[in-house]
């Protein structure tokens, strides 16, 4: 019985390592049901909500769960079954690093799905994903270095403090491009201004939105020009965005007539002819109805504005000049008189 019993224990010594991995694919079939069992109920669960967040949640946390299953199994089977007590240490601070290193990639990778949800309908997000994505890649690799470097006994406090020092003289060396940037971040959240919108700024400069980028803001004028504007300018300045809250905008054309004109002639012809020019004219709106509004009596003229209504703000250019050309010859048709500046000078004679 004593022989029996010593052959038994000689077995378990030199069979240990079969056992331990045995024990431990047993752990990995129950942790793959429990993971299949768990998170299908809860996906079955997220269907019937109506927001997209829980599936987001689950989806991007059933690789870390069962990854980190793993881990929990490989530190149980070490301590179960007795592994060399020289690479127990190794064994304890790599399960620990490891779930670390598996949450924050669970956080980073949750955070940019919510992002990539959130650019469906906010546009600035979309745009923000790559930088996004390159900033979260370094962090996941950075740790994953520090985490080696701490497994094999590498003291990381010294590069910690170095990095930090760094980070600080960094900062100070990039202040205007770190303002750049986070102007570059509010821009593309408040959304002031859009890819594609057409936008004038306060010292005059007006052109097409081209990119945002997390430097600078690319805008093409219409002489086909791209000029450059940092971040943090555009976030400064006085905008005028023509395209919010929507592209179609009034075309306001300035016109005067004579002392001696029937006002309610000009009136009627005016509104003809701008209704005649909408509806010919790309760019007009066909269905707005046009009208004036007298304004002024001027020195030579009564002066009142005509309000037109046309697709975008670039759209006016012909519209004006073809609206221009078309009263000019109607008024001429019609008697109306767009008079000359006049100025009267009074002589008078003086007794020599």
């Amino acid at each position: 019985m004593a022989d029996y019993i010593n052959q038994l224990a000689l077995l378990w010594t030199d069979h240990r390592y079969l056992i331990a991995g045995t024990v431990f694919l047993l752990w990995l079939i129950l942790g793959w049901v429990f993971v299949k069992l768990v998170f299908g109920l809860a996906h079955k669960f997220s269907e019937r909500t109506k927001t997209h967040v829980d599936t987001v949640v689950l989806r991007e946390a059933q690789l870390p769960t069962w990854l980190i299953l793993i881990v929990a199994g490989f530190f149980v089977v070490s301590r179960t079954v007795g592994f060399p007590s020289r690479i127990i240490p190794y064994i304890n601070r790599f399960s620990q690093l490891s779930v670390s290193f598996l949450i924050i990639y669970f956080v980073i990778r949750l955070l940019l799905n919510l992002l990539s949800l959130g650019g469906k309908k906010n546009i600035g997000l979309k745009y923000m994903m790559p930088t996004f994505a390159r900033i979260s890649n370094i962090i996941v690799w950075a740790f994953g270095l520090l985490m080696l470097m701490d497994i094999f006994g590498i003291s990381i406090t010294p590069v910690l403090a170095s990095l930090g020092i760094a980070g600080l003289a960094i900062g100070l060396a990039m202040q205007d491009t770190l303002s750049n940037f986070f102007a570059g971040i509010y821009v593309l959240l408040n959304q002031p201004v859009r890819v594609g919108d057409y936008i004038e700024l306060e010292n005059g400069l007006k052109g097409y939105v081209q990119s945002i980028g997390w430097r600078e803001t690319r805008i093409r004028m219409l002489q086909n020009n791209t000029v450059i504007v940092p971040n943090s300018k555009l976030s400064q300045s006085i905008v005028t965005n023509y395209y919010l809250p929507q592209k179609e905008m009034a075309c306001l054309v300035q016109v005067g007539v004579s002392y001696n004109s029937d006002l309610e002639k000009v009136e009627q012809v005016t509104i003809e002819v701008g209704k005649q020019v909408l509806e010919k004219v790309s760019g007009g709106v066909k269905t707005f109805d046009p009208f004036i509004r007298y304004h002024t009596f001027n020195d030579f003229s009564i002066n009142f504005t005509v309000i037109l209504r046309v697709s975008e703000f670039v759209d006016q250019y012909l519209l004006t000049h073809e609206f221009i050309k078309a009263l000019h010859k109607r008024y001429n048709q019609e008697g109306i008189v767009i008079p000359f500046p006049i100025r009267t000078v009074e002589m008078k004679e003086t007794n020599k």
